[in-house]
């Protein structure tokens, strides 16, 4: 069985995404700033270092290159010697330009940021904002359905409101994803969302969620749900994921479901091009058809690289890998059943084999993790459905259980074997099987299949024989005794 982060990362060099959308250069100009000008009062910023790197839609496609996904950039830039450079940072970053279309009518975005001791002191901006034309909008559609026809996972739409993603094009790229039924995500900075009309997935922070919405939006759970239900329901988007700053990441959909991720605790130098950076990942992991919770997770833990960093960064897959390591979220797996059900419909339409086994497991020991590891091997997906403490007590007594159901629960979320967790509180499982319908049902003794509860929602039962010597009750019989020897 592979854990979510296995799979996402054996998942990404078969992936293939194309990025269409507003494309810009960055130039950074580093220094150090030791003195006022006695011309002026400014500071003299003394040029130490100088950097080109992708902005726009083309640090999203950086992000998706850095991870080791195949990706193809399409957009337009002007007949500049900006293009030029733009170009050479393109190939430089291993990427191919030929998606990238010249159009003598526009002037190339440059983007000249000063940098001092890791601060931006200054941003000069040179462009030209105009719709492009709709010769160019066919050139770019062109390319686009060449790209899907090859096979693509998954498109992207990063509008940043410099003219090419007109409504014409936006609408054109989404109806070619949704003909060739390929998931499209659009990181919006237009208020009318109209353009986006059909979209599988729009991933607007707050300011634009609040633009969008004509009001100013308090970071509220309660509230950016309703403004993300509401514009839905107005534009025809099928689904929002609402980047909220230190609140993380709020994904609604269309059926008003929603899944929260908290960001993680960083310290942050400059939030210049996170959001690329969350819109790469949550198209990976949509392309790698990963559950939305663990896509949010994925997410958050490469926004918290990002922002680390100086200017806009993509970030590399050993980024990423460490990211996570450092940030297993354990209680990510421990989900309500309405939670939970969600998940498991994704699991099932990927074609993933879905386990479920139960217990109380009070005070974990070996034998508990030796029978987990075996239900593990007989599908992708292991779930546990763990007994509360009230459900413990009606059935061992009142001095059951030892530990806490939530210590419990968290216990078994951070077994590598373990895809999910959820607690329930009846005598039997009965209720939880019949909604999560798993493919194998996994008890462990001497039972018969025929005496398993919930048998009949499962595919197939599988008995798992406990290990000879472990179990709770003799753990305690054996603390239990040893203090009776202390004095």
């Amino acid at each position: 069985m592979r854990t979510n982060v296995e799979r996402f990362f054996h998942s990404l060099h078969t992936l293939r995404i194309v990025v269409v959308g507003d494309v810009m250069l960055d130039r950074y100009l580093f220094g150090q700033v030791a003195r006022i000008s006695p011309e002026a009062p400014v500071p003299v910023h003394r040029i130490e270092k100088t950097e080109r790197r992708l902005g726009g839609a083309a640090n999203v496609a950086a992000n998706l290159r850095g991870l080791g996904c195949p990706v193809r950039l399409i957009s337009a830039v002007g007949d500049d010697s900006a293009a030029d450079e733009f170009r050479e940072v393109l190939r430089a970053g291993d990427m191919d330009d030929s998606g990238i279309l010249t159009d003598p009518e526009l002037q190339t975005t440059t983007k000249t940021r000063v940098i001092g001791v890791q601060q931006q002191m200054l941003r000069i901006d040179q462009e030209r904002i105009q719709d492009i034309s709709e010769h160019t909008v066919s050139r770019i559609c062109e390319q686009v359905t060449k790209e899907v026809e090859k096979g693509c996972s998954v498109l992207v739409i990063s509008d940043y409101g410099k003219g090419i993603c007109t409504e014409s094009l936006c609408q054109k790229v989404i109806q070619i994803g949704c003909d060739a039924q390929v998931p499209v995500l659009v990181d919006p900075k237009q208020a009318d969302w109209s353009r986006y009309r059909n979209a599988t997935l729009v991933t607007p922070n707050l300011k634009e969620l609040s633009e969008a919405c004509g009001t100013t939006l308090a970071n509220h759970d309660r509230e950016v749900k309703a403004a993300a239900l509401a514009l839905m329901k107005k534009s025809g988007v099928q689904q929002v994921a609402v980047t909220r700053s230190a609140k993380g990441i709020l994904w609604v959909d269309n059926e008003s479901h929603s899944f929260q991720h908290p960001a993680l605790a960083r310290e942050v130098y400059d939030v210049s091009g996170a959001g690329d950076t969350v819109v790469a990942v949550l198209a990976a992991a949509i392309g790698a058809q990963l559950p939305r919770r663990f896509a949010l997770h994925l997410a958050n833990c490469a926004a918290g690289v990002v922002v680390g960093k100086v200017g806009t960064y993509a970030i590399s897959q050993s980024e990423l890998a460490v990211s996570l390591s450092d940030n297993i979220h354990r209680d990510a797996a421990v989900l309500k059943l309405s939670e939970l059900v969600q998940v498991v419909n994704a699991w099932r339409e990927a074609g993933d084999t879905i386990v479920f086994t139960n217990g109380c497991f009070d005070l974990i020991h070996r034998g508990h993790l030796t029978y987990l590891e075996a239900a593990a091997e007989l599908g992708d997906h292991l779930i546990i459905g763990v007994n509360s403490d009230a459900s413990i007590r009606r059935l061992k007594g009142s001095l059951r259980p030892i530990v806490s159901e939530a210590d419990r629960a968290y216990h078994l979320a951070a077994l590598r074997a373990v895809d999910a967790v959820v607690v329930f509180d009846e005598d039997t499982p009965y209720e939880l099987i019949r909604e999560i319908r798993p493919d194998v049902l996994v008890k462990g003794g001497d039972y018969s299949p025929d005496d398993v509860v919930g048998k009949e929602f499962a595919g197939r039962v599988q008995i798992i024989p406990f290990v000879d010597g472990y179990s709770t009750t003799k753990l305690i019989t054996t603390i239990t005794s040893r203090n009776k020897g202390v004095h």
